[in-house]
């Protein structure tokens, strides 16, 4: 049996510098993530924006969410509030008190997810599991400011019911997206690709450069398919466990550089480059401090003799105090440590299984889905979850916004492309048109009409932001049009259809909304 048991804990052994590794990334993709929403506090966060609190709590919420950043509409708050997530950002990287402030940071992340749900996607799903399940790993255990007060761990390979379900949710998330891609053009005609390309709104450069291929894209649409189907298992072969880690990080990231260079999808290919680094082998972690640490140990005994030097003395008295009463706490508090760590490993195993039942939910029998009243726990944590990108099959719906206005003056200007005179000819980059992925994903769910409640306050929230610049020229109207084009087969080209999706006018102004 203890052969057999470390057999089977191979696949999920991970090096503890691997793991500070992936601490460092994820720490560095939620700075990203602050600085990118940071620069729409007032439209995403504020009541002055797309969707105020009175909007949000009535058509966007549960009563088991909780979010900080709903306790107020005013965008000062919001700002406080992104300030804390970034300190705590800072903190993570560096390892300071690394377990507290990867809590401060998920509840942070959840908080700002919870408060404005219109602009998510995917990644943010993956970045939210990626801080839940790092609360349980010993990812400040080595390359933080925490190590330095505990002794060289003797190993680095390090197993548990955290690293467990760290290696099933990354294979939940390819797993579940694949098996979720169940039309035709996934599964029987490849053209799922072609119809990806055919969207202007996500359409980049190295997607252009695709797309008079045919051929070609038939067989990356196979090729993305059956990688995310099949690569996952290799995560769970117990033998040669460096060599499959290798592959997998290896091919993960060559597929997620692939999709950044075709398609605009934001931060989502950072987050799930971030995500597999933590599978690095200890041959791969010894060939990166081979080649990284001698540099900054270079630099290291000077920074540290500046930083030690002021307070070495004064402290060192302290210091001894402290460290006899934390090893008499530690002998007398075993039996405790080890009830606490019992406890931990079924919470985290009990965690995982409710994650495998909703990952499931959306793709085996009605019978066994999981029933509306346990969900509340998903809500409760985020642990809820859908790896649903292009699927079950590509949107044929593509085209874009045009924002007329008409000025007191009877002339009409689209605010979509800074007020020059409005036209409805096809812009020559359609997803130049949006200022971050948060608001073309915003545009995207704009569309539905089960959200057609959001319509007005976008529409009133651009005529705001235009009046407010005094060298505007007054709009006594604005209309929100959508240009539909609708992707065919064969690269045939149907003209766009006109859409008015909603209308406004200035308060002051007769015009009815």
């Amino acid at each position: 049996m203890p052969a057999l048991y470390s057999v089977l804990r191979r696949p999920f052994e991970v090096d503890l510098r691997a793991l500070a590794l992936l601490r460092a990334a994820v720490a560095c993709v939620l700075l990203l993530d602050i600085g990118i929403r940071s620069t729409d506090l007032e439209a995403h966060y504020a009541n002055m924006g797309v969707l105020p609190l009175p909007v949000l709590l009535q058509y966007n919420w549960t009563p088991y969410q909780f979010s900080l950043h709903a306790s107020s509409g005013l965008w000062q708050v919001q700002a406080v509030l992104f300030c804390l997530a970034a300190a705590a950002a800072i903190a993570l990287l560096l390892g300071y008190r690394t377990r507290l402030m990867t809590l401060v940071s998920w509840v942070l992340l959840v908080s700002v997810q919870n408060r404005n749900p219109l602009i998510l996607q995917g990644g943010d799903d993956l970045l939210r599991m990626l801080l839940f399940w790092g609360f349980f790993l010993p990812w400040g255990r080595v390359y933080s400011l925490d190590s330095r007060r505990k002794p060289l761990p003797e190993t680095m390979v390090y197993a548990s019911a955290a690293t467990l379900a760290y290696v099933v949710q990354l294979a939940l998330v390819y797993w579940c997206t694949a098996l979720l891609k169940n039309s035709p053009e996934w599964r029987e005609q490849g053209t799922a690709l072609y119809y990806a390309l055919s969207l202007d709104q996500v359409l980049m450069p190295g997607g252009r450069l695709l797309y008079p291929h045919p051929n070609l894209m038939r067989v990356l649409t196979w090729v993305t398919f059956y990688t995310e189907l099949l690569l996952p298992f290799v995560l769970f072969i117990p033998w040669r466990v460096p060599v499959w880690r290798l592959l997998f990080v290896g091919v993960m990231y060559g597929f997620h550089l692939g999709i950044s260079l075709t398609l605009f999808v934001g931060l989502f290919f950072l987050i799930n480059m971030a995500s597999v680094l933590g599978l690095l082998p200890g041959n791969a972690m010894d060939w990166l401090e081979r080649r990284l640490v001698p540099a900054y140990q270079r630099l290291g005994p000077r920074v540290a003799v500046r930083l030690r030097q002021p307070w070495g003395g004064r402290l060192a008295g302290l210091g001894s105090a402290v460290r006899l009463r934390i090893e008499t706490s530690v002998e007398l508090s075993a039996g405790a440590r080890t009830l606490l760590r019992s406890t931990r490993e079924g919470l985290v195993l009990g965690l995982l299984a409710y994650v495998c039942w909703w990952n499931l939910d959306s793709i085996v029998r009605p019978e066994w889905a999981m029933r509306p009243s346990m969900r509340w726990l998903g809500y409760l944590i985020r642990t809820d979850q859908h790896w649903g990108m292009f699927a079950p099959s590509v949107f044929k719906d593509d085209g874009w916004y045009i924002l007329d206005g008409t000025t007191t003056t009877g002339q009409h200007v689209d605010l979509n492309q800074q007020g020059r005179p409005t036209t409805y000819r096809k812009p020559a980059s359609v997803v130049s048109l949006f200022r971050n992925d948060r608001w073309r994903k915003y545009s995207e769910n704009y569309l539905f009409v089960d959200n057609s409640y959001m319509r007005p306050y976008y529409c009133n929230y651009l005529l705001r932001i235009w009046h407010e610049d005094p060298t505007h020229p007054p709009l006594r109207q604005l209309e929100v049009i959508y240009m539909k084009e609708v992707s065919l087969p064969d690269y045939k080209v149907a003209g766009p259809t006109r859409e008015v999706l909603c209308g406004c006018a200035p308060a002051a102004s007769p015009a009815s909304q």
